[in-house]
């Protein structure tokens, strides 16, 4: 007779296995995890200020508009066409809303395409042309102090030049305008414009207006405030006051919410070792602080990218960030607190330095180490969004009331307040055994003064 022992059966198990035997163990696990979690560094960089009534009021110095903004076009398949509307844009036309005559000055301009390396106006030429850029970018180049030629600025889509042309007396270029990338350009000649102006009564009124004697103010715009100084004896002294806004900008905090709803079935026989209401409730806030960031920086009507000053927004000279373009972004702003980019523009960023055997510093922010730049911090932020044409943009920020900086508007002391500026408050149980939360975060920002907030624009981030 042949005895096969339990050793010889191929494939039978000699003791119990990890499957059955974690039906008697007691699992070790996590909390849920969520990947929708970023640093959100913007939430922790703003210093938040209480908004009790619910809105918040920037008053400012009397400022006079000058027409310092950009023009936006339409096209239909290759034809662009400037909207008549935004030609108010336009110093000389600030505040002229003949629609007629501004449809009649639309329809005067000519489309014109350049190469890039093109020259579009060249230095000594006859000044008597208005140019709008409709897509693309150019460079304005002049005469440096040694002879040698300097870069005056780079302009990009919306932005124009040769309006001051239109109505003084015909001169030169004193500058050289070159297509970086191709463009689009829309023309007006001087002759064309004058024409106009003498068959209209209403813009030959308004013009006399605009090129008439204008208050005094200082170097940003605002009603100068008078005083004497450096003077001897007795003179009669110049009397002054500071002139306010007549009508302030109001920022009402916004407000992101959902209603999270948990059966009680849940909450009441799963719920241990984990809370399932709390944990909920802990990724429901997480969303909504990722939202609200998302907010901050790209509402129309309150986020930082829709909110910078035209004139604080500037072009890169050659597509990718280099260290001059951040050099001159900083530059145009006193304390320089915070710079603000989405992590694949940093990325790019040190591929530049590295290009030229430049290495940033890092500065040490909250136990974190993060890369600098003439020891501004730049922080990341995915919010900042990125084109298909692979481009995004970077912010630079000065904070804090004291420093007539960005700040962040929020509401402690919220009824069912969980943290500050959010609460959670019971909506109740429904038919169907169902617990309700509705979860609420107020918030907005608000730029104390123009030059708190800078923009370096189409940054390319694809090379």
């Amino acid at each position: 007779m042949c005895f096969v022992t339990q050793t010889e059966v191929e494939g039978t198990p000699l003791s119990l296995g990890t499957g059955a035997a974690r039906n008697l163990a007691t699992t070790t696990k996590s909390v849920p995890q969520m990947q929708g979690i970023s640093s959100r560094w913007l939430l922790k960089a703003l210093p938040w200020v209480q908004v009790s009534g619910g809105a918040y009021r920037v008053n400012r110095r009397l400022s006079y508009a000058v027409g310092d903004g950009r023009v936006s076009f339409t096209s239909t398949g290759a034809e662009v066409r400037v909207i008549p509307a935004e030609l108010a844009e336009l110093a000389l036309l600030r505040g002229y809303g003949d629609q007629p005559v501004l449809e009649a000055l639309a329809d005067g301009f000519e489309q014109l395409e350049f190469q890039a390396g093109d020259v579009i106006v060249e230095s000594g030429q006859p000044a008597d042309e208005l140019f709008l850029i409709a897509h693309g970018k150019v460079s304005k180049a002049g005469a440096g102090p040694y002879g040698e030629e300097a870069v005056l600025g780079v302009l990009a889509d919306g932005d124009y030049f040769g309006d001051e042309s239109l109505t003084g007396q015909v001169e030169t270029w004193d500058y050289t305008v070159r297509a970086v990338t191709g463009c689009i350009v829309l023309s007006l000649q001087r002759q064309d414009f004058q024409g106009l102006v003498s068959r209209a009564e209403s813009l030959r009124a308004h013009l006399e207006g605009v090129t008439g004697p204008r208050p005094p103010q200082n170097k940003h715009g605002e009603a100068a405030i008078a005083m004497a100084a450096g003077h001897a004896g007795e003179p009669v002294l110049p009397g002054t006051f500071v002139d306010y806004e007549l009508s302030p900008r109001e920022y009402e905090l916004s407000v992101a919410q959902t209603v999270l709803r948990v059966h009680t079935r849940v909450a009441d026989l799963y719920n241990q070792p984990m809370d399932q209401v709390e944990q909920q409730l802990r990724l429901t806030i997480e969303a909504l602080r990722e939202r609200q960031e998302d907010e901050l920086v790209n509402n129309r009507e309150f986020g930082l990218l829709h909110n910078a000053d035209l004139k604080q927004r500037i072009q890169t000279r050659t597509g990718p960030p280099t260290p001059d373009d951040l050099d001159e972004l900083i530059s145009r702003r006193r304390k320089a607190r915070y710079l603000l980019a989405h992590p694949q523009t940093i990325a790019a960023f040190g591929r530049e330095c590295t290009k030229r055997g430049v290495y940033p510093s890092g500065v040490e922010l909250d136990g974190h180490r993060l890369t600098a730049w003439r020891g501004v911090p730049i922080l990341p932020c995915d919010k900042i969004p990125i084109t298909k044409a692979r481009t995004s943009s970077i912010l630079v920020m000065r904070t804090g009331e004291d420093d007539q900086g960005v700040v962040g508007l929020h509401q402690v002391g919220l009824p069912d307040e969980c943290e500050p500026g959010l609460s959670v408050r019971f909506m109740g149980i429904n038919d169907q055994a169902v617990i309700s939360y509705l979860v609420s975060a107020y918030y907005s920002a608000a730029v104390l003064v123009p030059d708190a907030l800078g923009v370096l624009e189409h940054v390319e981030i694809g090379h």
